[in-house]
């Protein structure tokens, strides 16, 4: 294990959103304040800080993690997915971003980005999601606003939606 300086800035190269990235940070630099402030990856939102409301929730060489609970230079060389690499494009959302909309499962938005990226990661390894996967996965994330059943319908049509996707279009 590499001994850092605690004083000192450090520097992190990542794969952020399939772009390569770097950045500094001292070792106790939380991971969800790198991506906001040294990276500018503000839509990993930071809420109680102790990992348990999701809002900071990403995606760390494929596994989900909470943002708020690791240190910067824990990921050095790694890929991380935010919310920001949903979208095809800057002008147009993803299937699931989509869904939201149309079913209004966000109202202030700040627990979008978290919920987002675990749907997002859920319906990727769960082609016929059910209610209750889905609501088991929820229920790691807190939402003042919706009550959940705006989430979760949007996320069953989205599932429904990739799944016309994936049987319209064969692996090449």
């Amino acid at each position: 294990m590499t001994r850092l300086v605690a004083n000192a800035r450090h520097p992190v190269s990542i794969t952020l959103n399939g772009k390569p990235v770097e950045g500094e940070a001292e070792p106790r630099m939380l991971l969800s304040d790198f991506l906001r402030h040294e990276l500018g990856a503000t839509g990993t939102h930071v809420g109680c800080e102790h990992g348990v409301c999701g809002a900071c929730t990403i995606v760390v060489d494929e596994m989900l993690t909470r943002a708020c609970l690791a240190l910067a230079v824990q990921v050095d060389g790694c890929d991380i997915g935010t919310v920001e690499g949903l979208a095809p494009s800057p002008d147009r959302l993803g299937v699931l971003q989509s869904a939201f909309r149309r079913n209004h499962a966000l109202q202030c938005g700040f627990c979008t980005a978290g919920i987002l990226m675990s749907l997002d990661h859920y319906l990727s390894r769960h082609k016929a999601p059910t209610e209750d996967g889905i609501r088991d996965l929820v229920s790691g994330h807190l939402c003042r606003c919706t009550g959940y059943t705006p989430i979760i319908q949007a996320a069953l049509e989205a599932a429904a939606e990739l799944a016309t996707v994936t049987e319209e279009t064969p692996d090449a």
